[in-house]
């Protein structure tokens, strides 16, 4: 007689994604926002299309927040990397002038732990309701033999809205001249934990609770929080700045480091050229790039080594960009200028 063989004996138990759904639905519910027209359970989410924007143009982004994962299990701190996966996604559209609308989440494991879910999607929606998006659906996966023992993995797709009038890069109108400012980092934000997991944990055989070497031996960050500060959203920063017409583009600073992204935005005819004395590399990516052995051509690659956001102006506007931004205390520099090139980025 051949064994019977049931859902939850083969690991997929549906009471578990039954009470993480339970936990999570007052989460979402808090993040509604007049444009949506549905509640979690639906099949999809609905959002109301029609916006104030003369023009709009639909702006969307998907991405996930990798090995920080195995860093949130070893210290047992989960909200955070929800507000990072958000505020990571509200980045990648701001850099193209958009304001957020509505997000949705994915939440996969070796096994659902409805505590861990509800913890990370308190995080989602904290982030949510700071930039005035809705938390409008997403999907728990419990996929035992995809997922190791004890993994858990996360990604979110966003959708925002632009006017046409503020979609960024303005490459027509970039020039030799324009201005770079740097908007810093809260640390390494969601990119290079497998660097940071070897040299921490590995290598230099740290545990969470100790303190980042190099840093005040009373004060100074823990490796958990350290590697666990949350991916900061440049939002309210900068959107008054879109709005008002004072940019031309906007590089949000995650995988790929500096070198990589300002050139995303940029013409093939300019290049970016950095003062790299503008601003102190932090005590946390000297530690990962002296114990790594990592070059600095190399970390200006894989690290954002302090600089989260890359805003660039014309010169004339430079003076009250920075007043403005410095009145909502953000310490903004200037780190560097665009000159004549092949779009790339160069140091000095």
């Amino acid at each position: 007689m051949s064994e019977k063989v049931s859902y939850a004996s083969s690991g997929v138990d549906i009471n578990r994604q039954d009470e993480a759904l339970k936990r999570i639905k007052p989460l979402v519910k808090a993040t509604k926002t007049p444009g949506v027209r549905s509640d979690i359970g639906l099949f999809g989410g609905l959002f109301d299309a029609r916006f104030p924007e003369a023009k709009p143009i639909l702006v969307s982004s998907m991405d996930g927040v990798g090995t920080k994962m195995k860093v949130a299990r070893r210290a047992g701190i989960w909200d955070t990397v929800g507000q990072d996966l958000v505020n990571h996604c509200i980045n990648d559209i701001l850099v193209q002038g958009a304001r957020p609308l509505f997000f949705l989440d994915y939440i996969a494991a070796q096994q659902l732990e409805p505590e861990v879910i509800e913890q990370i999607v308190k995080g989602m929606a904290t982030a949510c309701k700071a930039a005035g998006a809705a938390l409008i659906g997403g999907e728990l996966a419990e996929m035992p033999g995809v997922y190791a023992e004890g993994e858990v993995d996360v990604a979110g797709t966003i959708v925002g809205v632009v006017d046409e009038a503020n979609l960024l890069p303005r490459l027509e109108a970039m020039a030799p001249g324009d201005v770079l400012i740097g908007l810093p980092s809260s640390g390494l934000h969601t990119n290079g934990y497998s660097l940071a997991r070897k040299v921490c944990f590995e290598l230099e055989k740290l545990d969470v609770g100790d303190r980042v070497p190099g840093s005040d031996p009373e004060k100074g960050q823990t490796v958990a929080e350290a590697l666990l500060a949350i991916h900061r959203s440049y939002l309210a920063q900068v959107m008054p700045l879109v709005k008002a017409g004072k940019l031309v583009a906007m590089a949000h600073i995650t995988g790929g480091g500096l070198t990589d992204n300002i050139p995303r935005v940029l013409p093939s005819t300019l290049n970016a050229e950095i003062d790299t004395a503008s601003w102190e590399i932090p005590v946390l990516f000297r530690f990962l790039m002296e114990k790594g052995g990592l070059g600095l051509d190399d970390a200006r690659q894989a690290l954002n080594l302090g600089v989260g956001m890359v805003l660039v102006a014309k010169a004339d506007r430079v003076e009250e960009i920075l007043t403005e931004l410095h009145k909502a205390e953000e310490p903004a520099w200037v780190m560097g200028r665009l000159v004549a090139g092949t779009g790339v980025v160069t140091y000095r």
